[in-house]
């Protein structure tokens, strides 16, 4: 069936993308796509791969079901989805780059270093390091210049009343009045900590 997108995330993968997941689906907007969604399911990462090593992005296929998307491998096509979706809102997911960067050199960049060129690169992985940062090395610098394109591409690109920035910890009361919802009674989500990182979902893409 037709994709139908309410949120799209436009946001680097480290700047609270499970946490506003989680978010999201409290809020009633869910279910939401997340890499985790495509390291728990072979044959949906399987379908990414294919799509992005071909560029057939069928977005129909890709997030049938869904009605938000956050974090990679979809925030990196924000802006094939945002003219594919006219109607959805767009949520950019920020922290500063020195911390965005010391939690990602901790985490996502930990798991690429450790697998490439020993045959054990997973699709997930292949999809972060070459297709994000394009194949180059992968230092400090050139992370944090493509974090920092990314963040000034979305805030040049996506009109303001369809932009959202949510900077990590700023809790509900911004993002509900921008998505028209209630403020909900639970705290909000905080999760896919270094230590929640480490403790082995990322193993499975």
């Amino acid at each position: 069936m037709p994709a139908d997108l309410k949120v799209i995330g436009a946001g680097f993968g480290r700047t609270g993308t499970d946490s506003m997941r989680d978010a999201l689906e409290l809020l009633g907007i869910g279910p939401c796509h997340h890499m985790k969604v495509i390291a728990q399911d072979q044959a949906h990462c399987a379908t990414w791969s294919r799509a992005i090593a071909t560029n057939t992005l069928d977005w129909d296929q890709l997030l049938d079901g869904f009605q938000a998307c956050v974090d990679w491998p979809t925030a990196y096509y924000w802006p094939q989805l945002i003219n594919a979706f006219p109607k959805a809102k767009v949520l950019l997911t920020w922290r500063d780059a020195q911390n965005w960067w010391r939690s990602f050199e901790q985490t996502i960049l930990k798991s690429i270093l450790a697998t490439t060129g020993e045959g054990r690169m997973t699709p997930g992985l292949l999809m972060t390091g070459p297709l994000i940062f394009g194949g180059q090395p992968m230092t400090k610098d050139h992370c944090i210049a493509v974090y920092n394109d990314n963040v000034a591409r979305v805030k040049h690109t996506v009109p303001a009343d369809r932009l959202h920035i949510h900077t990590l910890g700023d809790g509900w009361d911004a993002l509900c009045a921008f998505l028209d919802v209630p403020v909900p009674k639970a705290p909000f989500p905080r999760g896919n900590s270094t230590q929640e990182y480490h403790s082995g979902w990322p193993s499975k893409f």
